[in-house]
């Protein structure tokens, strides 16, 4: 994942929810792996809606697609 791991670990010791929101989608978006993805997706919109942040929609409409909600 390309430094992506390192990135998600710094965010997650900054407590910076917004860019975890980023990064996780960002390693969805890398990930080949169906459970994989689910997973980091889930993490994101999980984040968003924590935030309250406008991308928990868009989130919950690839979940969607994806048959995860």
């Amino acid at each position: 994942m390309n430094g992506l791991n390192e990135k998600l670990l710094a965010a997650h010791d900054r407590e910076d929810t917004h860019a975890l929101i980023g990064l996780y989608e960002a390693a969805a978006d890398q990930s080949n792996d169906f459970i994989e993805r689910s997973f980091f997706l889930t993490h994101a919109f999980v984040y968003a809606l924590e935030k309250g942040d406008v991308q928990a929609d868009l989130l919950h409409g690839r979940l969607r697609e994806m048959g995860r909600i």
